[in-house]
């Protein structure tokens, strides 16, 4: 007789315990054909083994530099897991990841998420993961792997927190940003999409004071309830992007304006003899922000470090190539338009000019 065979046994199972392995297989079933529609060169995007592959020759790739990015969503999450509305709020996690991996000239290939949850609820789980894809196809990356945790214990309720792990590839020589920068380069903005996902647990505080219930219309939005309206997805940049690096204009920056704003964003791209002054003016500010401006009492330089204000992307361009991207950026559905320039740093790294039209 075996030792296994005399241990005692207390009749005891991990689906006792709170882990229910049936439910993370019905899961992964649930969520092949959405992984499967982000196929793209170099992955086949098939889910279950225990690594996900990438081929990166078959994706054109020569003399690759590899970049790498992980994120979450942060306190955005909560409104998602109060309201129940979990279709868009993997979107937003891909953004978060490949938004950061084309600020440096590169192509997000693919991505991978970590769910956790106290207790895996399939119909939860699988609008998850189908927004993830979603999130993947507007970006071009395939979705090859990820992790979902059943954890009892360390999360109650309806609770779950999602972090994600984009990897992309640029050819050596060709990364962001450029040495060319100079004072005369100009900052072109690309316009959000609302919040993003940055400055949720102000926002939350906002929403509390002001009483307004998720299910009730917006104050800036009548056609969507607020939670609808606050979990507007991240807008993705990656294809207009890539599409106006590859048409050879200009561009030798990117910010992309998430937690900290203008204000410790766009230093993180630039030499310490530059400076980037805005034109508030030049910018047109989201009606969202308005109305957390002013429930909240917030001054502009607070509105400007915590929220991007309705740029979610910042490009400095060679001043000859300024108007062609504007128009190349109009092109391919983006909203964008000049807001300063950078210049001599002398200060500050980033100044403004006049004031947000809020």
């Amino acid at each position: 007789m075996s030792d296994a065979q005399n241990l005692p046994s207390n009749g005891l199972s991990y689906k006792q315990a709170g882990v229910d392995i049936d439910a993370g297989n019905a899961l992964v079933e649930a969520i092949k054909p959405a992984v499967r529609s982000t196929r793209r060169s170099g992955a086949d995007a098939e889910i279950g083994g225990f690594g996900g592959l990438f081929d990166l020759k078959a994706a054109g790739f020569v003399d690759p530099i590899l970049v790498a990015a992980n994120d979450g969503v942060g306190t955005k999450l909560r409104i998602a897991i109060e309201t129940g509305s979990h279709s868009t709020i993997g979107q937003d996690l891909v953004a978060m990841c490949v938004n950061d991996i084309v600020v440096q000239g590169a192509e997000p290939l693919f991505f991978l998420d970590y769910f956790a949850t106290g207790r895996l609820d399939v119909a939860t789980g699988t609008a998850i993961v189908e927004g993830i894809a979603e999130g993947c196809r507007i970006a071009g990356c395939a979705l090859i792997g990820g992790e979902t945790a059943e954890m009892p214990g360390m999360y109650s309720g309806k609770d779950y927190d999602l972090a994600g792990f984009a990897v992309g590839a640029a050819e050596r020589g060709t990364l962001l940003p450029r040495d060319d920068l100079m004072a005369g380069d100009v900052l072109v903005a690309i316009a959000s999409s609302g919040v993003h996902s940055n400055g949720y647990s102000l926002v939350r505080k906002i929403v509390e004071i002001s009483g307004i219930d998720w299910y009730l219309p917006a104050p800036f939005d009548e056609r969507r309830t607020l939670s609808e309206a606050l979990l507007t997805p991240t807008r993705i940049y990656v294809k207009p992007l890539l599409s106006a690096l590859r048409a050879g204009i200009g561009i030798k920056a990117l910010a992309h304006i998430t937690g900290g704003g203008f204000i410790d964003n766009i230093p993180r791209v630039l030499p310490e003899t530059l400076a980037a002054h805005v034109e508030l003016s030049r910018i047109n500010v989201p009606r969202v922000f308005a109305w957390l401006a002013r429930v909240g009492g917030m001054d502009q330089r607070e509105m400007l470090r915590t929220f991007n204000c309705g740029v979610g992307m910042l490009c400095a361009v060679a001043k000859d190539d300024a108007e062609r991207l504007v128009t190349h950026l109009a092109a391919v559905g983006e909203s964008a338009a000049i807001i300063g320039e950078l210049t001599a740093r002398t200060g500050e790294p980033v100044t403004f000019s006049g004031s947000l039209v809020l």
